[in-house]
């Protein structure tokens, strides 16, 4: 248990890392993050309370499709994800705005959030504790969808918060406000790479234990 708390803990903080990079880059928002800031300056409600309420929705759309195989126990996702605020409070402190310079390296920063964010997911998902609503809504699709696998699910659903928030943003913006190049790389790659990560550290465990034994 003192390792699976270890791996989530450090899954978390390389998530939020992650986060901070993908904001750095100051080339669009996340995909999590593209409803609530649009409908934020919509609405003109802090942001941060329409992040708490769209984590909420997840929560309440995984009770709607699992039902009663719905675990009671992952309620508590609402309060791992404002301990996961924290951390991203926590990784900017460290980043400070860190960003290279350049256009392209601004795209460099891009990415290095997208691989963060995807590696800080398959660490922190390996312990088996609890899910932040995001990940625990595609946990939720790809059981009630056998055919679509997690990285599948995570990819459409990114892809369509993506979308949800173009079309806010054209109905009631005027305009695509947010959404950039950076958030389209992060709705098609970091579900991509999910996959692509967890047989490389399923390697590299495997290298370990045959340099143990």
């Amino acid at each position: 248990m003192f390792k699976r708390v270890a791996i989530y803990i450090f899954g978390l903080f390389v998530l939020a890392f992650g986060t901070n990079f993908s904001i750095n880059s100051d080339l669009g928002v996340t995909p999590v993050s593209a409803v609530p800031f649009i409908s934020s300056l919509i609405l003109d409600i802090d942001a941060g309370v329409l992040f708490t309420a769209m984590f909420v929705i997840f929560v309440a759309l995984q009770i709607l499709l699992l039902r009663a195989e719905f675990k009671w126990i992952n309620l508590t996702q609402i309060i791992f994800s404002f301990i996961f605020g924290y951390f991203v409070d926590f990784a900017a402190l460290i980043l400070n705005g860190f960003v290279f310079p350049t256009y392209f390296g601004q795209l460099f920063t891009n990415f290095i959030g997208i691989v963060l964010v995807s590696l800080g997911i398959v660490l922190y998902m390996k312990a088996r504790l609890v899910s932040l609503p995001p990940e625990g809504f595609v946990e939720a699709l790809a059981v009630k969808i056998p055919q679509l696998p997690f990285y599948r699910a995570k990819i459409a659903k990114d892809s369509a918060l993506v979308i949800i928030a173009v079309v806010l943003s054209l109905v009631f913006l005027g305009g695509v406000v947010g959404v950039r190049e950076g958030t389209l790389l992060a709705a098609l790659l970091i579900g991509w790479l999910i996959p692509v990560i967890e047989k490389i550290l399923r390697h590299m465990q495997n290298i370990a234990f045959r340099r143990f034994l």
